[in-house]
């Protein structure tokens, strides 16, 4: 009788035992090994970011995921562009009407055949250093924003990233020529740019745009003002930030980062719809505006319609040295 308990017992462990072990896959199998597990989203809650680490000395470049991320995308793809597109076409849309209606502002008195030096050789050489760089800045710029959804349905995948990856390089390396000659700009004008009572006088008159007024001026009436401080606080803006996305992580973390592109492209857009006008008045604008930074010299009808005070100055301190063309038959010999 004892062997037969000791027979059943060994049996009943066996049988308990084989059932546990085919139980045991089934009961694996109902595991979720992700139901502990945190979630994106329990993350973001709690740390407001998803950080990681990283082998480089900065450990601010770990950040892997924040919530401003988005919204930062957000204002990139949709925001920027319409307010780059608004400021952009909605000043050549202004500046084409204008046009139509008021045409180039002439010259009352005509030309008198006589010039005056406006500008000498070094400002001149300093403007337009700063002013190409300007314009490839503001072209490598642009595509960055309106470049995917303009350019690339127009020219095709391969043609647009090697277009994108030199305008990258010249948007990189003609930053430092650029701040170079906004810090001359500030340094050579700023005694000339200081606004002051003749400029209010100025504004109330139209400035000589509006209508055939000419309200005096000094070397710098108060559209020319405006335009230097728009480009040595804007271009100051766009350098620093420029800067500041150039050299990553150096300065600020990715929040520091995304302010600042917030900052460059807003700034720039608007910088670039202020030269789109300051070059219609140089150029098509108003008669002789050019010659100023093209020759140097001005004619001396524009100078007495456009600056009176700062030709009286000029003439005041030098005395009439006013170029004379030379005659024909002169030259000739």
């Amino acid at each position: 009788m004892a062997s037969f308990g000791r027979v059943f017992r060994l049996a009943f462990g066996a049988c308990a035992l084989l059932l546990v072990i085919m139980a045991a896959p089934a009961s694996a199998q109902q595991v979720n090994p992700t139901a502990s597990s945190v979630k994106e989203q329990q993350l973001l809650q709690e740390l407001d970011r998803i950080q990681g680490r990283v082998s480089i000395p900065d450990q601010r470049s770990g950040v892997l995921e924040q919530p401003q991320g988005r919204e930062w995308r957000e204002f990139r793809n949709v925001t920027l562009r319409w307010i780059g597109g608004v400021a952009i076409i909605g000043m050549l849309a202004v500046l084409v009407i204008f046009y139509l209606t008021r045409g180039m502002v002439r010259l009352d008195s005509g030309r008198s055949g006589r010039t005056i030096v406006r500008f000498t050789l070094v400002e001149r050489f300093v403007h337009w250093m700063t002013a190409i760089c300007f314009i490839i800045l503001a072209i490598s710029g642009l595509n960055i924003t309106f470049g995917r959804p303009l350019l690339l349905p127009l020219v095709g995948l391969e043609a647009f990233s090697e277009w994108s990856q030199w305008a990258k390089y010249a948007h990189n390396y003609l930053s430092f020529p650029f701040t170079v000659g906004v810090v001359l700009i500030f340094l050579m004008w700023i005694a000339g740019n200081i606004p002051n009572k003749v400029d209010v006088e100025w504004i109330k008159r139209g400035g000589g745009i509006v209508g055939h007024d000419h309200p005096p001026a000094q070397r710098f009436n108060a559209g020319q003002k405006m335009i230097y401080w728009i480009v040595v606080i804007g271009g100051g803006l766009v350098a620093a930030t420029g800067y500041e996305l150039m050299f990553p992580f150096y300065v600020t973390g990715i929040e520091g980062m995304q302010i600042a592109q917030i900052v460059h492209s807003v700034v720039a857009v608007l910088f670039v719809a202020a030269m789109i006008a300051h070059v219609y008045i140089g150029t098509i604008g108003m008669e002789g505006a050019f010659e100023a930074m093209g020759s140097g010299d001005v004619d001396l009808n524009w100078a007495r319609e456009h600056h009176s005070l700062w030709l009286d100055e000029q003439r005041a301190r030098t005395g009439p040295n006013d170029k004379e063309p030379q005659p024909a038959t002169a030259a000739a010999e």
